[in-house]
C-alpha cells in the first residue's frame, strides 16, 4: 500500500513522500491559476473540473478556494460552496446533493499524531468528513476530522463541529450542540 492508499484509508501516512508530494504540487497550481478567474469565466469551469474530477455540472465552488489535493473532494448535485473555503482533503469529503456551504468554511480531515514525539515527523492521519443532503452549512464554520453530519441538518455560523450531528438536526456553538430537530417536510 503506498502513502496515498494510506492517507485515504485512515492509515498512518507519510506526508513527504513524493506520490503525495506530487498530489499536492498538481493541486497548488490549478489553484493558483484559479485565483486569477471567477466563476464567470470560462476557464474556471475546466481547472476546477481538473482539480475535483467528476465535480457534477451543476455545483459551483466559488474562488478563492483552498484545498491540498483535490481529488479527495466529492460532491453531488447543486452544491453550492462560497468563497474563501478551505477543504484539506487527505481524508475523503463527501458533500450530499443540495447542500449549501457558507464562506469561509474549514473542512478538515488531516489528525496528526498525539505524541509530540511523532508530531515532529511528516506523518499523519486523515479521516474522513461527509455532509448529507440538503444541508446548510453556515459562513465560518469549523467542521473536524471524521465527523459525519446527517441529511437536511443546519449548522450555524461560527460553530465548530467536533462530533457526529443527526439528520434533521440545527447545531450552533463551539463545540458544536444540537438545539433542536427539525419536522421532515
Amino acid at each position: 500500500m503506498n502513502e496515498v492508499e494510506k492517507m485515504r484509508s485512515s492509515q498512518l501516512a507519510d506526508m513527504s513522500a513524493p506520490e503525495v508530494q506530487v498530489k499536492f504540487v498538481h493541486a497548488k497550481k490549478l489553484l493558483a491559476r484559479m485565483r486569477q478567474l471567477s466563476t464567470y469565466d470560462k476557464a474556471y469551469r475546466g481547472l476546477l473540473e481538473e482539480l475535483i474530477p467528476g465535480i457534477p455540472e451543476t455545483s459551483v465552488v466559488c474562488p478563492p478556494f483552498h484545498c491540498d489535493h483535490g481529488d479527495g473532494i466529492r460532491l453531488g448535485e447543486h452544491v453550492f460552496v462560497n468563497a474563501n473555503c478551505t477543504f484539506l482533503d487527505g481524508g475523503y469529503i463527501t458533500i450530499g446533493a443540495h447542500t449549501l456551504v457558507g464562506p469561509c468554511v474549514q473542512i478538515y480531515t488531516p489528525q496528526h499524531p498525539m505524541n509530540y514525539i511523532e508530531r515532529r515527523t511528516s506523518k499523519e492521519y486523515a479521516y474522513p468528513v461527509i455532509i448529507g443532503e440538503d444541508c446548510w452549512i453556515g459562513g465560518g464554520v469549523i467542521i473536524c476530522p471524521g465527523v459525519t453530519i446527517g441529511d437536511r441538518c443546519i449548522i450555524g455560523a461560527g460553530s465548530v463541529v467536533t462530533k457526529d450531528i443527526p439528520s434533521d438536526s440545527v447545531a450552533v456553538g463551539n463545540p458544536a450542540k444540537v438545539l433542536r430537530k427539525q419536522a421532515k417536510e
